[in-house]
């Protein structure tokens, strides 16, 4: 019986042996292949993939700023275009579940101050999903609401004015709660100036040259002018998917295709509240790209294996043609997406 149980105790030590020998192999070629991605098409930024939300390769790669070559940290802090949407969509469906809006609202309930005949027509629901149609508060629309998509800042603007006026809070303030409610201490609305550690991001220019990309210029900041880092952004997905920030049957709101759009570089993609995602795929991988002005970012979840893929870079080149901007983003996509 003795020998028996000897006997099980080593073949489970060797299986165990061999398991950890095949994870470690595993886990080594998924990090020389990143860093083949990353190497060979001379990224500059921060990569970080993590399975069941635990870190397996976090890695920087060149500078925060170029004329002084300061080299990047991975904790240092990136302007995240719009992956921003989804924080503010967050923010209005937190509303929505308090029962202080409903999407199908009428943008007029909240700021009657625009006097336009469409503010009476263009819903909440509108505003998250580009088909209000709206190109300036002193224009008419430019095609009837809800018949068209049209990728727009302005719409997510005006969700955070509606915010504004529920809470009397400013935007800022309103982002800043949330944001020290669940401890996301590197995730910042830009005019806190609190942050430290934001790296400079830089634009080729027609001549080829880099060229600094001065300041935040993001016009409407719930847009795509929020700043985090990377393991930020992963505590965000956690919390989100996991129904820390929003209920269960509100992230599947989030996660319901609502339009299309013919996109620079997916050609073709899905849009929910903040979310993109292929025809179907919202199971598959699903996030959000972002630019602001010398920052292409990437965040994406991916439910079937509990992947996480993010990807911010402060150096913006190829800009006649996003596919190449976003080449080492979308490369990695696809090495995630097909990691069994």
């Amino acid at each position: 019986m003795k020998f028996n149980t000897l006997l099980f105790s080593i073949l489970l030590f060797t299986s165990s042996c061999k398991t950890d020998k095949i994870n470690n192999k595993q886990h080594s070629t998924l990090s020389s292949t990143i860093d083949n991605i990353a190497l060979n098409n001379n990224f500059n930024g921060v990569i970080l993939v993590a399975k069941d939300y635990t870190i397996e390769y976090q890695k920087a790669f060149g500078y925060s700023d170029i004329d002084k070559k300061t080299k990047l940290k991975t904790s240092d802090l990136f302007v995240i275009g719009s992956i921003s949407k989804q924080i503010t969509a967050v923010l209005i469906l937190k509303e929505y579940e308090k029962g202080n809006l409903q999407l199908t609202d009428k943008i007029n309930k909240y700021l009657p101050e625009i006097n336009q005949p469409w503010a009476n027509q263009v819903t909440i629901h509108h505003l998250l999903t580009h088909t209000h149609g709206i190109v300036e508060i002193d224009q008419p629309l430019e095609f009837e609401v809800g018949t068209k998509f049209h990728y727009s800042q302005i719409g997510f603007g005006l969700l955070s004015q509606i915010l504004e006026k529920i809470n009397h809070k400013s935007f800022e303030e309103i982002s800043t709660n949330l944001f020290n409610e669940y401890r996301l201490k590197n995730t910042f609305h830009p005019n806190t100036k609190n942050y430290k550690h934001l790296v400079k991001g830089y634009e080729e220019d027609k001549n080829g040259k880099l060229i600094y990309a001065e300041g935040n210029p993001v016009k409407y900041i719930a847009a795509g002018g929020f700043i985090s880092n990377v393991e930020d952004i992963l505590k965000w997905n956690k919390l989100l998917y996991s129904g820390k920030l929003v209920k269960p049957s509100t992230l599947d709101l989030m996660r319901t295709r609502y339009a299309t759009r013919i996109h620079p570089i997916f050609d073709k993609i899905e849009y929910g509240y903040g979310l993109l995602f292929k025809d179907k795929q919202q199971n598959l991988e699903i996030g959000a790209f972002g630019y602001s002005p010398g920052f292409p970012s990437a965040e994406y979840y991916y439910p079937q294996t509990n992947m996480n893929l993010i990807v911010l870079e402060n150096i913006a080149v190829h800009l006649n043609d996003f596919k190449q901007t976003f080449k080492v983003h979308t490369d990695l996509m696809e090495l995630i997406k097909n990691k069994k």
